[in-house]
């Protein structure tokens, strides 16, 4: 199986090409990517504990879904493909704010993303895919600011960054 590409971009997030995404990790190139926030009806967020066998941040705490788009795929219809696929529903999404971000990680990976925030609603309680989620939880903004605050180590990078920089955006635009 050919190794999904990732879409290299400049700071204006225009495409300049396509590579593997390991070796867009590994050279710490910026690429296109997205991060979901589905809110229920009670304001809570719903966070995803990722899988242990992922090849960065294993079991750590983060928003409901992200990955990377594929070439010739909109945000919104990635951020809907990624959401069935991680936690086995699909709602409506809409494209909120966007930022750059560079992380680098303990295995010799970069994150350097592009990164577009996409908001929905739902209410129920997700399938989730075991190979990609290893559990789940609903909770209110207020507590996860506070918990990122007080363990920041059970958390990914790019959802902490997400919450330092923007969390007064998303907190007033569900």
């Amino acid at each position: 199986m050919e190794e999904e590409k990732v879409i290299l971009v400049n700071e204006n997030d225009e495409q300049i090409g396509l590579m593997p995404k390991m070796e867009a990790h590994q050279k710490a190139l910026l690429h296109r990517a997205f991060s979901v926030f589905i809110f229920n009806d009670k304001n809570e967020l719903m966070l995803q504990q990722r899988a242990l066998n992922k090849y960065h941040s294993p079991g750590l705490w983060t928003n409901t879904c992200c990955s990377h788009q594929r070439d010739g795929e909109t945000n919104i219809e990635a951020g809907k493909r990624r959401l069935e696929e991680e936690m086995g529903f699909v709602v409506d999404l809409q494209e909120s704010i966007s930022f750059i971000y560079k992380a680098p990680f303990d295995n010799g990976l970069t994150e350097h993303e592009y990164d577009h925030v996409l908001l929905g609603k739902y209410n129920d309680a997700p399938t989730i895919n075991p190979d990609e989620v290893v559990n789940w939880k609903w909770m209110p903004l207020e507590e996860v600011k506070a918990d990122i605050l007080s363990q920041p180590e059970l958390y990914t990078e790019w959802f902490k960054v997400i919450f330092d920089r923007f969390y007064g955006y998303i907190n007033i635009s569900k």
